[in-house]
């Protein structure tokens, strides 16, 4: 078993699962570009603050050193201000989901 498997945003056309065992996640909800989901409420909270935010600072460039969090893996159509609305309306459907 290898447990460094990531679930990845990009290019998700299927449903999401667990990179694991393979099941189906259940916080999740279908948009016109993609599937958002998460692990957990936790995970779905951080992912919602993050698009909700307008400001958002970067790790300097001259910081070799740091590494990827959760959020700076989003796909690029989650953190458009454009589809703010859309992607926060998603994550609200798939905080009640199930």
């Amino acid at each position: 078993m290898n447990h460094g498997k990531v679930l990845s945003f990009a290019g998700r056309v299927a449903e999401p699962t667990d990179p694991w065992f393979g099941l189906p996640l259940l916080l999740k909800a279908r948009t016109r570009h993609g599937y958002v989901w998460a692990y957990n409420r936790e995970h779905l909270t951080l992912i919602q603050q993050f698009v909700e935010a307008t400001l958002r600072e970067r790790t300097p460039w001259y910081d070799m050193n740091a590494k990827m969090t959760a959020v700076a893996r989003l796909p690029r159509w989650m953190v458009k201000a454009g589809n703010r609305d859309e992607i926060l309306c998603a994550l609200s459907r798939a905080a009640t989901a199930r």
